[in-house]
């Protein structure tokens, strides 16, 4: 198991500097969720187009993962961190100055950039200055922030465009963003890996084309009722509508190039994603199980922000109160069961939440 780096700061120091670029990100995902209602009446749009405002974020986002965390490991994870930060704090500026659909689209598309860049830097650092048997605590500690930002999000983000504008969820980032590039140039340490590394282009332009397929299918396959979503190339024969470009092509092609970028990486002195880590059990059941709690409680925010103000008539405010309990107890349990996993080990702990989990969900 890989040791700890020696750092001349408090690792834990270091952390809540991580943890304010990570805080930033997750507080921007649920902050817009509450705001979505305005926009779409502020910039009078429809709520086809306004989605896109959260799809092209998390479209983009997605894509760049893999290629941002190659970046940090050969021009260091320091810089590409700083980067980050400051690439999504100027374009939260520019998602509130917005005057159009297109332009806060555009604006989310370079957040999305800003949070693929920081984020595999912030794990990166957060996994060298731990040592083994101290990185459950701080993981937990990770948790906690993920929670904090969830429930500052909803509420935080009913407060201010119930008392000011829509606008105002993306200026609360600049503060944010500003204080931790400023902590970061002073207390980050700077880690590269011992080797040289290469970008490899080919890989990345396979998985980033993989993930786009796929991700982008995901996203507008329901609107597209999972079938053409472009009509340059369709026809009508056989009393139905047929094209090309359709959502299960998107799927297809996706699977293929995966299945490309596995091959093409096997074979490579560096592989963009070391594939034998999935030879661990404990780590692909671990990633998967991860997935699909995503996919379930991710998933739910949207939704039912736009039902508890546009069905029930809450106002931002009440329904970022009404989404709080759920991040909050995360926010408390977090901590305590990462301690706990260091202690006991992480299967029982994992059982035990994934039930909590799908009882809650079944309530829901």
């Amino acid at each position: 198991m890989q040791a700890a780096v020696q750092t001349k700061r408090s690792p834990w120091v270091i952390l809540l500097v991580l943890c304010l670029g990570f805080f930033m990100i997750l507080l921007d995902l649920t902050i817009v969720n509450v705001a979505i209602p305005s926009i779409i009446d502020g910039l009078h749009a429809g709520l086809d187009e306004i989605l896109w405002v959260l799809n092209a974020y998390i479209l983009v986002y997605a894509v760049l993962l893999i290629t941002a965390g190659r970046l940090g490991d050969m021009f260091g994870a320091k810089r590409l961190f700083l980067i980050g930060l400051a690439v999504f704090t100027l374009a939260s500026i520019g998602c509130s100055l917005a005057q159009s659909p297109g332009q806060l689209i555009f604006a989310r598309v370079i957040q999305g950039v800003g949070g693929a860049i920081l984020t595999p830097q912030t794990l990166s650092i957060l996994t060298n200055i731990f040592p083994p048997d101290r990185r459950g605590a701080a993981f937990g500690v990770w948790g906690a922030v993920a929670g904090i930002a969830s429930v500052t999000g909803p509420t935080l983000g009913g407060f201010l465009v119930t008392n000011f504008s829509w606008q105002a969820v993306f200026w609360v980032n600049v503060p944010v963003g500003i204080v931790a590039f400023v902590l970061g140039i002073w207390l980050l340490p700077g880690i590269r890996l011992g080797r040289e590394q290469n970008l490899d282009p080919v890989g990345v332009l396979l998985a980033s084309g993989a993930l786009f397929a796929v991700v982008f299918g995901l996203i507008e396959g329901q609107r597209y009722h999972w079938g053409t979503f472009t009509d340059v190339t369709s026809f009508d024969a056989a009393g139905g509508h047929w094209g090309l470009f359709t959502i299960p092509s998107l799927f297809i092609a996706g699977a293929i190039l995966l299945a490309l970028f596995v091959l093409w990486d096997r074979v490579q002195s560096q592989p963009l994603v070391p594939f034998s880590l999935f030879s661990d059990r404990n780590f692909t059941v671990g990633n998967g199980l991860a997935a699909i709690v995503s996919f379930g409680m991710m998933g739910l925010f949207l939704p039912l922000t736009i039902f508890l103000q546009s069905v029930l008539g809450f106002s931002a405010l009440k329904a970022g109160l009404t989404l709080a309990p759920m991040p909050l107890t995360s926010m408390l349990v977090a901590p305590f069961s990462g301690r706990a996993t260091d202690r006991v080990g992480g299967k029982y702990i994992l059982m035990f939440g994934l039930t909590c989990f799908a009882a809650g969900m079944g309530l829901v």
